[in-house]
């Protein structure tokens, strides 16, 4: 029989030589990176033009998206007023700039500064005292305090069973006779 010992692992190589060998690579990249010519004046003039179109046409998109979210809306506020339905008022998006030609018979929705809270923070100060006790904390929640409690919240704690007592569900298990 052959005895395995499984506390003892072979890695492959000895961990100096492996930090020998990263050392070396770094210094060998550093040496290459630092050996790089600069671009050309040619090249900087390409490279210049290629992230105007892309910039351009960026635009171009943001726009083109700003104004098509405008026409839906609009048309969407249209038909809620004709059918009666309940309407809010429109929400800020940070994101869009205001499209260049107003939706008909009116000013464009959408609105430039930031529509939600900053990132990271739950929103108009719910983590302060004076956050929580606004008139309209941001956050609602039966954790702090700004919600009231889920109606399938038990109302009062559940009455402790005898130690003796049987199972609420018997499947018939059958005793263990080997203690």
């Amino acid at each position: 029989m052959r005895t395995t010992h499984l506390s003892k692992k072979h890695t492959g190589r000895h961990p100096a030589l492996k930090a020998a060998v990263l050392i070396a690579g770094l210094l060998l990249a550093s040496v290459a990176w630092a050996a790089l010519p600069q671009p050309t004046p040619a090249q900087q003039q390409a490279a210049a033009a290629k992230k105007a179109a892309a910039d351009a046409q960026a635009a171009k998109d943001k726009a083109s998206l700003a104004a098509s979210m405008d026409a839906v809306t609009a048309r969407w506020r249209t038909r809620a007023a004709q059918e009666g339905w309940k309407t809010h008022p429109a929400v800020a998006i940070a994101a869009a700039a205001p499209a260049a030609a107003p939706a008909a018979g009116g000013a464009p929705v959408t609105t430039a500064g930031p529509a939600t809270a900053p990132p990271g923070t739950l929103g108009a100060g719910a983590t302060t005292v004076a956050g929580q006790t606004a008139a309209n904390p941001g956050v609602k929640s039966e954790k702090l305090g700004t919600a009231p409690p889920s109606e399938d919240v038990k109302k009062a704690p559940t009455r402790a069973q005898p130690s003796n007592a049987k199972p609420t569900v018997d499947k018939g298990t059958p005793d263990v006779k080997n203690k």
